[in-house]
């Protein structure tokens, strides 16, 4: 697995968080826009603007639901290749850094035993040049 495979997780949340934020915009709008009740005859206009926001609101969810499945199942996918390297240290790192999203000084602090920034991007580096 490459650098770009295991930053995939971490551009799929980034996803999914555009795409809430999105939806929220948007029912936000929707509630703003309802059409109200006044016993006068309703304007095309009005029905047609409520009816696109409820079509897109259905289909940001419908693509938020999605990309929450490959979000899972990619985590599952990066998880096993993480379980599978022979090294402890190294399945740490990578563990942190791929799963968890930390940044490298957490991912060091984390870890513990005086590693640094430098000595657990090291480690992540060698790794990665030796697959």
């Amino acid at each position: 697995m490459n650098k770009k495979e295991l930053s995939q997780l971490y551009y799929l949340k980034k996803e999914i968080a555009c795409k809430q934020e999105q939806l929220a915009r948007l029912e936000a709008e929707a509630e703003r826009t309802t059409a109200q009740l006044t016993g006068m005859p309703a304007t095309s206009g009005e029905k047609d603007k409520v009816g696109k926001m409820a079509a897109e609101i259905a289909d940001i969810k419908a693509v938020l639901d999605c990309k929450v499945q490959e979000y899972y199942s990619e985590m599952n996918r990066l998880i096993r290749y993480i379980d599978s390297i022979d090294d402890s240290l190294t399945r740490q790192i990578m563990t942190l850094r791929y799963v968890e999203l930390l940044p490298w000084q957490q991912v060091a602090d984390r870890i513990g035993g005086g590693n640094t920034e430098d000595s657990v991007k090291q480690t992540h580096s060698r790794f990665l040049r030796r697959n």
